[in-house]
């Protein structure tokens, strides 16, 4: 573990801060996922929804929403995983006081 010689006593102010930028930046990433995965499904929604005759398009369609959905659930799951890491060495170096 390279923050175990981490000693709570000396963290000043801007360790605190980069701490919050790291959450903030962590629910940016989240955010972007999400964006990306509304995208895929509005696109795909669309492709299905406008050429619903056409069997080509509509298993295009079928591909884009999956693809959405997998980009929204990969994101999710990145998400939960860097945040409870962060947090719990946050809450190493803070019991550590």
């Amino acid at each position: 573990m390279p923050y175990k010689k981490i000693n709570s006593d000396e963290m000043i102010l801007r360790d605190h801060l980069a701490y919050d930028r790291t959450i903030l930046a962590i629910e940016r990433t989240l955010l972007a996922y999400l964006r990306t995965a509304v995208a895929f499904l509005a696109a795909g929604a669309t492709l299905i929804a406008v050429f619903l005759a056409n069997k080509l398009f509509l298993i295009l369609g079928s591909f884009i929403v999956l693809i959405g959905v997998v980009v929204g659930i990969v994101g999710c799951q990145r998400f939960l995983e860097l945040n409870k890491r962060i947090k719990m060495l946050h809450e190493r170096v803070e019991d550590e006081s």
